[in-house]
């Protein structure tokens, strides 16, 4: 009977006849490469890998660069897989390196953060004042609402009631969108600007127009230089915020404001003087007569605000006016990284990277969070949320919206034209319906839709009743509060000028 081989058992080794366990990556890089950008990890685990493991600052031996570590290459790889990193050329990339901080994995911590706060290349939906924007993934954009300025896009100045989609934009992909008082701006994955409505950014009251009126998307001639990646439209000014986190402002220069002299009327781009000039920016959100930037530092991300400090939403403890960028110092006490900021008309918010909201500013109708109305010059942690973790907060006129990391919604603040989306509402001593909400309410009517929210959008003028949306993970799209302009996308029955509770809007944003 025939005898099966043997087979002597040899103990296997990564390389040659090293000591077991011995790996040297460097000899096999395209392995750890694979791994690094296959598992998607962040700048912070990258940065505790090359940390802990003295093999990954050995020098990889291949393309781009043979200087760099492998932690470096994996992120650099990580970085290219960005829409807006993609086309800048060699120079413009080691700019942005060193403006950075010197490291790819800052730079890709600056990207990754870009994303996170602003939705850019997602979905969104924008509730304007009395008219809305829906950005489909694709970057199709649609509008309806009011539209006496041209603001909806269409070449016509008719309102409309329903969805409607931009066709002069056919081809070029949308992947952010901001809306103001009569006009609309839009931003192309090329970093072009697009925008419409009125030409003036120096709305001295409700109802001033400028000196024409835009019914179609046209390019910002004085941006084509600047690579645009996001818009911020205040009151009396906009600000645009580049690829390289670079802030530029147009208008509201009279008194420097906003760091440089200019005629209100002033179209050029200036950018943003002060402290910022050398620090990349990864968001920007204005309010009434202010501006709020996130920043993102080797250090660590902070939030610096400028102009109009009436109520103390510059949140430097004071209610005084700045007119360059400043600090806000406060996080670094709260130990909180902030993730994504909002700017309502008079006060303000941010969710840190452990889940925490702070509110700060004018804390009317109890849109602060904190069981009162009182003011509040600094953040300060909305206690009542300790138990939520959020991802992201929404402000308007004395309202705020926090959405969960599980999908849940809860806002607080004032809730005229059924805006927060309880379908309550109190009388006060004039006879007056209001909602006033003063610390944080789960909102059971979104919790019903059985489905993860990812967005909320809301209207932050003082000028407009407030309407809101809701946007799911999936890409429905829902609409609640005012809509007597058509700026809900939802039928009204008549006589009805607003909706109490979500209604799905007929349009797909996925």
């Amino acid at each position: 009977m025939p005898t099966s081989p043997s087979f002597n058992r040899q103990t296997r080794h990564c390389f040659g006849d090293a000591t077991p366990g011995e790996f040297p990556l460097s000899a096999n890089p395209s392995i750890v490469l694979h791994v690094l950008t296959g598992c998607n990890l962040d700048p912070q685990d990258l940065a505790k890998l090359e940390a802990t493991c003295s093999f990954f600052r050995q020098p990889a031996h291949f393309a781009p660069d043979h200087e760099l570590c492998l932690s470096e290459l994996a992120a650099l790889d990580m970085c290219q897989k960005r829409a807006i990193f993609k086309p800048m050329t060699l120079e413009k990339r080691e700019d942005l390196k060193l403006r950075c901080g010197g490291s790819w994995k800052l730079v890709l911590r600056f990207l990754l953060a870009g994303e996170t706060c602003s939705r850019r290349e997602k979905s969104q939906a924008i509730a304007g004042p009395g008219h809305s924007i829906a950005v489909t993934s694709k970057g199709s954009v649609y509008t309806f609402g009011t539209n006496s300025s041209g603001q909806l896009g269409h070449g016509t100045t008719e309102e409309e009631s329903w969805p409607r989609i931009i066709r002069s934009l056919a081809g070029i992909r949308i992947i952010h969108a901001a809306a103001g008082a009569g006009r609309t701006m839009l931003i192309s994955d090329s970093g072009q600007v697009y925008a419409f409505g009125k030409d003036s950014f120096g709305e001295a009251e409700y109802g001033v127009q400028g000196s024409q009126q835009v019914n179609t998307p046209q390019i910002v001639d004085s941006l084509k230089d600047i690579f645009v990646v996001q818009a911020a439209i205040g009151n009396f000014f906009t600000a645009v915020l580049s690829r390289e986190g670079r802030v530029y402002t147009f208008s509201w220069g009279n008194e420097n404001k906003l760091g440089h002299q200019t005629e209100p009327t002033d179209l050029e781009p200036r950018p943003l003087l002060g402290p910022l000039e050398n620090i990349p920016v990864v968001q920007i959100v204005a309010g009434y007569c202010y501006l709020l930037a996130l920043a993102c530092q080797p250090s660590g991300m902070s939030v610096y605000s400028v102009g109009c400090g009436l109520g103390g939403k510059l949140g430097h403890g004071t209610k005084t006016d700045e007119k360059q960028p400043r600090l806000i110092k406060q996080f670094q006490t709260l130990n909180l990284q902030p993730m994504v900021v909002a700017a309502g008309a008079w006060h303000a918010a941010v969710v840190g990277t452990d889940g925490r909201v702070c509110t700060w500013g004018w804390g009317r109708y109890g849109c602060l969070g904190h069981g009162n109305e009182d003011c509040d010059s600094v953040p300060n942690v909305v206690e009542s949320l300790s138990n939520v973790k959020a991802v992201h907060v929404a402000t308007g006129d004395y309202t705020t919206f926090v959405v969960s990391n599980d999908g849940d919604v809860y806002s607080f603040g004032c809730g005229e034209s059924s805006s927060l989306g309880h379908n309550t509402a109190d009388i006060d001593e004039q006879g007056n319906q209001h909602a006033k909400i003063l610390s944080p309410k789960l909102v059971t009517s979104l919790k019903q839709i059985n489905e993860r929210v990812v967005q909320i959008s809301l209207t932050n003028s003082v000028y407009w009743n407030a309407h809101t949306f809701a946007l799911t993970e999936s890409g429905k799209l829902y609409a609640f509060g005012a809509g007597d302009k058509g700026q809900l996308g939802v039928e009204l029955v008549a006589n009805q000028t607003e909706r109490p509770t979500p209604e799905r809007v007929e349009i797909d944003l996925s």
